[in-house]
């Protein structure tokens, strides 16, 4: 059963090594045990609910709940203390096009606001209701689901939006494929989802992002249906999927999705290894990025995030190991691990693998095998399950990435982190900051920087300083010319800086826009852009 208050299911459990309680209380101090709201004690609070009766409606307070909150910080603060303030007053399930559009069309009869919902793993407010005085109405897609095409001669598939990572790839490798999109999130996000604020998957480098994937698709918009035709290329003008891609449900509801899809590779494999310093490691990976070899991922961490991650993975054996091996080679506390992926046929596989280590070694770096590539690649999902251990050992962790161009990237990144680990300094609480470069391009690459800290026995407290972090972080981002999201979209979240990107004149073409789609403001208002 999936958590209501946290991430995944709730029989999957993250256990912590011995040695992670006491490396934290060293770094940041001690964590305190709070106890969270619980169920029966939130589920009274919710109130009535606001949203006319329709028979593709439920106001069950159980259905409201689970689609009130995504997997912010926030998020997490709200639920656990059980102060979420908003929910949504009825959520729907529609199982057609048609139903989607009855939807529609009764919320602008009856003024009620909608909020398109995926797998609810959104970490910058995408699905939230803002507190008002219009119902809301949360449409659930997850009955969206099938595989409804294939077309192998074109390699074309077609999926209902609400499909889930694991649902398309497992319907498209019993047929030889795949779609190759594997973010993170990818037990429970959607292709919708990831259409809508345009995905990045941790392979896109081989695979491509979902705007490199998503071929067309069908959306139900207040003015009518949207058909995008599944063209491989056009000069007829704007490409109007780009008004879909990013658009966080402030256009229209994808129902269903074309996607490019390739064969299952015959060889992949991971490999670690380390450089003496973060400057070797993104000299490396810039060399890398502007080859033709068939690399599928390469994630550089640093000197901290390097440390960190051995010893959350509970390996003592492969630390002690890795430690002591290292030291004989004159590779101490600065060493940087690098993670590199290949993907393709048996002989591309080989040729990548082969001249991606000979530019690594001439770079500095020294390979480790295996070993490290599979632990990462066994536990590429599970991941997220971390951040509920140690919640409930009082630290709360969170996220927040950008992509700059290599020019600026590591003052940029020096930057960020220095302010993050400064920005609780007047309450005397300290923060642990570590980074890693991914999704390498041939002009910069993209920052993805994690942090923890202690949390407060007020909530309010906890989620001041989550503020205090995120903004200092996101200014610093915008003065280094970085995009405010890589991967995360805008949601509400983002939503205060995104002009410093687009521009005055952009955040009024886009105002525009879906004033044109939606003319009563009602698709996931104060999404995606702040003025309404």
């Amino acid at each position: 059963m999936k958590r209501w208050n946290g991430w995944g299911d709730s029989a999957i459990a993250f256990p912590l090594a011995e040695s992670v309680i006491p490396y934290l209380t060293s770094v940041i101090g001690e964590g305190q045990r709070i106890p969270d709201a619980s169920l029966d004690e939130v589920i009274a609070a919710i109130p009535d609910s606001r949203v006319p009766d329709h028979p593709l409606i439920t106001p069950e307070p159980m259905d409201r709940l689970t689609h009130a909150r995504g997997q912010s910080l926030p998020d997490w603060i709200a639920l656990r203390s059980g102060r979420i303030g908003s929910y949504p007053d009825g959520i729907s399930y529609p199982s057609t096009d048609d139903q989607v559009s009855e939807l529609i069309d009764f919320a602008y009869k009856n003024q009620v606001r909608l909020i398109p919902y995926g797998g609810g793993t959104s970490v910058v407010g995408h699905i939230n209701p803002l507190p008002g005085e219009t119902p809301i109405l949360t449409i659930d897609l997850s009955q969206l689901n099938k595989f409804l095409e294939f077309n192998e001669v074109n390699r074309l598939a077609t999926f209902g939006a609400g499909a889930r990572g694991p649902h398309i790839e497992s319907q498209l490798n019993k047929i030889g494929y795949t779609l190759g999109h594997f973010p993170q999130s990818f037990e429970y996000s959607t292709l919708g989802g990831w259409i809508a604020t345009r995905s990045s998957g941790q392979q896109s480098y081989y695979y491509g992002r979902i705007e490199d994937l998503f071929a067309g698709g069908h959306i139900e918009t207040p003015i009518g249906p949207l058909e995008l035709p599944t063209i491989p290329a056009s000069a007829a003008g704007p490409d109007i999927r780009h008004f879909i891609l990013g658009s966080e449900g402030r256009i229209g509801i994808i129902t269903r999705a074309a996607v490019r899809i390739r064969p299952l590779p015959s060889s992949e494999a991971f490999y670690g290894v380390f450089f003496r310093n973060w400057d070797a490691g993104v000299n490396a990976v810039k060399k890398l990025a502007r080859t033709t070899l068939a690399i599928s991922m390469l994630r550089l961490s640093d000197a901290r995030e390097t440390e960190t991650t051995l010893i959350l993975s509970g390996k003592e054996r492969l630390i002690e190991w890795a430690n002591r091996g290292l030291k004989l080679f004159s590779y101490g506390p600065g060493k940087c691990l690098l993670i590199f992926g290949v993907t393709g046929d048996y002989q591309s596989v080989k040729w990548a693998k082969r001249h991606a280590l000979s530019i690594i070694r001439k770079c500095g770096g020294l390979s480790t095998g295996r070993t490290i590539g599979n632990i990462w690649e066994k536990s590429r999902f599970t991941t997220p399950y971390l951040r509920n251990t140690l919640w409930e050992r009082g630290y709360a962790v969170d996220t927040l990435e950008t992509a700059m161009n290599w020019s600026v990237i590591n003052q940029a990144a020096f930057d960020i982190m220095h302010t993050m680990e400064n920005a609780l300094e007047h309450l005397n609480e300290r923060i642990l900051v570590f980074s890693h470069l991914s999704h390498m391009y041939t002009d910069g690459a993209s920052v993805y920087i994690t942090y923890i800290f202690r949390r407060s026995r007020d909530p309010d407290e906890t989620l001041q300083r989550w503020s205090l972090i995120k903004e200092a972080a996101s200014y610093k981002i915008i003065e280094h010319l970085g995009t405010i999201s890589h991967q995360h979209g805008v949601g509400y979240d983002h939503a205060p800086y995104l002009e410093n990107e687009k521009s005055k004149t952009g955040i009024s073409a886009l105002s525009c826009l879906m004033h044109h789609f939606d003319p009563e403001s009602l698709l996931n208002p104060g999404k995606l852009i702040s003025q309404e």
